[in-house]
């Protein structure tokens, strides 16, 4: 085989895998957004008849079953290779999705989500680590971005879905669990068989400890739960806190829209100033623009369009600080830690996507969510800076 027949082959090889990782991350964002838009229909007593206690329980367990997914499915792709621990990750998910529309309650809703969730968090640190190690040089971060832009898709396919649904709320879980069958089966016959390390290259969980990644692991950790006390507390509470700052409601479902928009955006200008500048120097940016954005939302604003201005711009910032942690982590663990790494970054930041909107939905019940906060969240970007400047710079490209 000719050298440029081979390069052939691996650009359309390196072009699969792109595509179907994309995908497998645009399935987080719809099943997120998907329990969120069913939530008030599963509520109302002339439909489920749950309570919203209830259902607070589900997605508690829910969100829980993604971080441990992730935590733990990481470790087995390093172990095993990428291959099958996705597979199986796309499986469990697809499976106890579509069976969650025939549970009579809700505790057998919690345990259904709670083991869809260790599917569905299994997915994205294995796409992300398939992603980079596919990567061109000096693209990692790029890699790492570009399917994320999914995440924010398969977000806003679950809220056009369940705007269509309307009463029929199970559509959306057929049509999640049925579409995730499809893609086991593209990737069954499309994603190759990755590279199993030899076992004098086994790592364990605890190498993440050893002394020349403790800082670095602390760091991503705790960085990645201060990113997602952002992103699911804006996301899940945005439109009350600005209504409590006395915005019109409509124009604060708007502002959410554009915190997302400016999400897409960011994705790919943090990634190409990552990849050209140095990953540690534009998370230290990031972060810290995150920060001063947060608490300027603060003041209140008597220009419509300079808000819509300053809350794009704080999109931009917010989200793409959070997926830079995951490239972060392929450029500081070796090839046989990557997914590892990722996994735990992800599944520990999960606990702060559980945390942030429970402490803002307190705040909001109490009245001091405006402009109490965007004094937490500003705060939370604030403690990331501090702890990724102690993280050593990573020497990997």
């Amino acid at each position: 085989m000719s050298s440029a027949t081979a390069e052939t082959q691996q650009r359309k090889l390196g072009g699969w895998i792109a595509a179907l990782c994309f995908f497998i991350v645009v399935f987080e964002g719809y099943d997120i957004v998907a329990l969120g838009a069913t939530i008030p229909v599963l509520t109302d007593p002339g439909v489920g008849g749950f309570s919203v206690s209830e259902m607070n329980w589900v997605n508690t367990f829910s969100l829980i079953g993604v971080g441990v997914g992730a935590a733990t499915m990481g470790r087995l792709a390093d172990r095993f290779g990428r291959r099958r621990p996705l597979l199986i990750a796309v499986l469990v998910f697809s499976v106890f999705t579509l069976l969650f529309p025939f549970l009579p309650s809700a505790f057998l809703m919690g345990l259904f989500r709670f083991i869809a969730g260790l599917g569905l968090g299994g997915c994205m640190p294995v796409a992300l680590a398939l992603m980079q190690e596919n990567a061109p040089v000096g693209r990692r971060a790029l890699a790492n971005n570009l399917p994320m832009v999914g995440y924010h898709l398969g977000a806003v396919l679950a809220s056009l879905a369940g705007k269509a649904a309307g009463v029929h709320w199970s559509v959306l879980y057929f049509l999640g669990g049925g579409l995730g069958l499809a893609l086991l089966a593209l990737l069954w016959f499309k994603l190759p068989e990755s590279e199993v390390v030899s076992s004098s290259e086994r790592t364990s969980i605890s190498d993440v400890l050893k002394p020349q990644y403790l800082r670095t692991s602390i760091g991503l950790w705790i960085a990645a739960f201060m990113g997602l006390v952002l992103v699911y507390g804006l996301n899940a509470w945005l439109p009350k806190i600005m209504g409590a700052a006395g915005y019109p409601v409509a124009d604060s479902l708007t502002m959410l829209f554009v915190l997302n928009l400016g999400a897409i955006a960011g994705l790919f200008i943090s990634a190409y100033a990552a990849d050209s500048k140095g990953i540690k120097l534009v998370s230290l940016i990031w972060f810290a623009a995150a920060a001063v954005l947060l608490l300027v939302l603060a003041i209140p604003f008597g220009s419509q369009a300079l808000l819509t201005a300053v809350l794009f711009v704080t999109g931009v910032f917010v989200f793409s600080a959070q997926c830079l942690m995951y490239a972060f982590a392929g450029h500081v663990y070796p090839r046989n830690l990557v997914a590892t790494g990722i996994g735990l970054a992800s599944g520990i930041g999960r606990f702060g996507a559980i945390i942030g909107p429970y402490i803002t939905g307190l705040m909001v019940a109490s009245g001091t969510a405006y402009p109490g906060a965007f004094f937490l969240y500003g705060g939370a970007a604030l403690l990331a800076v501090l702890v990724i400047a102690q993280i050593p710079k990573p020497q990997r490209g």
